[in-house]
């Protein structure tokens, strides 16, 4: 196992994991599920933030503590799944920019087609959270993750999904071994159509109520 990978095995994080694989879930309430766990695990994802010391006035007395030492942070979800992990995420850091990379997998190769590339114009200052909820293949991570360098990106880049294969783990380890990767779940394997197994089906399709 790469020692950029981070499981979250927090027991809320797993219990709303458990409601997301259900076949049953509808879209709202898979909806609100993906916005939780990403707050969750956003909270875990930003635990290496510098932090400084202040002076401030309590109502009792002046006093010295720590608050985030300025550090820009964008999050860059991978559309169309990513967009149901950025509410969450800004839910903790308001301040966070928001760029989008559009990315569809093509049913027969099964690789990454992009078509959308829009981000911060300062990305190259910023502390980026990649975010998708699948990591399958590892190729839609890889190749966000590249447009991102190529954007002079590289100084601190995470990748945060839910459900990770470990052939994605294993192929966004080996393209990307800079770059922290967040998951919820490592589950067993890809099945022969490249879908995580056990997962919990298409993402995408189950928050925005599509077939």
């Amino acid at each position: 196992m790469s020692d950029k990978l981070m499981i979250m095995d927090h027991p809320l994080i797993q219990h709303k994991i458990t409601l997301l694989r259900d076949k049953n879930t509808g879209s709202k309430e898979f909806r609100e599920l993906i916005n939780e766990i990403a707050m969750l695990m956003c909270y875990e994802a930003t635990r290496d933030l510098p932090m400084k010391e202040v002076e401030i006035e309590t109502p009792i007395c002046i006093a010295r503590s720590s608050i985030i030492s300025g550090r820009k942070i964008a999050f860059i979800p991978i559309l169309r799944a990513g967009l149901g992990m950025v509410d969450g995420m800004l839910a903790l850091v308001p301040a966070a920019k928001v760029g989008h990379i559009g990315m569809y997998r093509d049913h027969e190769t099964h690789l990454p087609v992009e078509y959308y590339c829009k981000l911060p114009s300062d990305i190259e200052e910023r502390d980026v959270i990649v975010l998708d909820p699948m990591l399958a293949t590892g190729g839609s991570a890889i190749d966000a993750i590249d447009q991102l360098k190529k954007h002079g990106c590289g100084h601190n880049i995470k990748f945060m999904c839910i459900i990770a294969a470990p052939e994605g783990i294993e192929a966004l380890s080996k393209a990307h071994p800079d770059v922290q990767i967040y998951c919820g779940a490592k589950d067993d394997c890809l099945n022969e159509n490249k879908y995580i197994v056990p997962g919990l089906g298409d993402a995408g399709d189950r928050i925005f109520g599509t077939k």
